[in-house]
């Protein structure tokens, strides 16, 4: 059968047609792979950046960890008492529901809390007798001292707060500034409820370590007056078994 002009002319028309179909599709499949290799760089780079922060905050916690041993060798009976109120800060901030725990600022700053001591003289420090006026007053200037120390350290951010004002209480009858209530950054707040629980089941010179029901009892009656209510009430919530698990492990 003798193929016309016009069959011809189809039949070549749909060979090119079908060529360029499979340039297009070719410029698919190298479009594809060139996107499959760009989403491999990003995830390789991604993976290097999280590697690189992950460095650079384990360094920036060996720093901190440095400076608060530091402080923490001037009161040798401590023990590692900022590591202890640290993790408790943490336990109680997640039971709190807040987001603090998952603010590495929040935990530079438990640590470093009393850096400002290293201002404080030895005859202050450690004077077994109650102190003069005068010299509480240059031991309350030990958050002012501590914010001025890290005033050049960015990376501390809301550290600051912490160090600042942990002794703050929730009446307002706390110091540097005598803030009350929300005043009071959060972080503090926690801080302070975490303080004294190492501080209550720890020995000291001058008494035995509480069991912990008894330093439970004793947070619990200052709800309202040194401490915030809702996080005694979260504090409540915080298992046995969490707090004695960090007060034998960090020592």
């Amino acid at each position: 059968m003798e193929v016309t002009d016009r069959e011809r002319a189809l039949e070549e028309e749909l060979v090119a047609l079908r060529a360029r179909v499979a340039e297009i599709e070719d410029q698919a499949a190298s479009k594809e792979r060139q996107l499959e290799r760009y989403a491999a760089d990003l995830r390789e780079t991604f993976k290097q950046e999280r590697a690189r922060s992950q460095q650079l905050r384990e360094s920036y916690i060996t720093t901190v960890r440095a400076l608060a041993n530091a402080v923490e060798a001037r009161d040798a009976y401590t023990g590692k008492h900022a590591e202890r109120v640290a993790a408790y800060g943490l336990v109680l901030a997640r039971a709190l529901g807040s987001q603090l725990a998952d603010d590495p600022e929040i935990e530079f700053g438990f640590l470093l809390h009393d850096i400002g001591k290293v201002a404080v003289p030895d005859a202050i420090l450690y004077k077994p007798k109650p102190l003069t006026d005068a010299e509480r007053t240059l031991m309350e200037r030990h958050t002012l001292i501590g914010v001025q120390i890290l005033r050049g350290v960015d990376f501390l951010g809301e550290a600051k707060a912490v160090v600042r004002s942990h002794h703050e209480r929730w009446d307002g009858d706390g110091y540097p500034d005598g803030l009350h209530d929300e005043e009071i950054p959060l972080a503090a707040r926690v801080f302070a409820v975490a303080d004294t629980l190492d501080a209550l089941t720890t020995d000291r010179p001058y008494r035995p370590a509480s069991k912990l029901d008894r330093a439970r009892e004793v947070i619990g009656s200052l709800a309202g007056t040194q401490f915030d209510p809702q996080v005694v009430e979260a504090f409540g919530t915080v298992d046995d078994a969490a707090i004695e698990r960090i007060r034998d492990d960090v020592q």
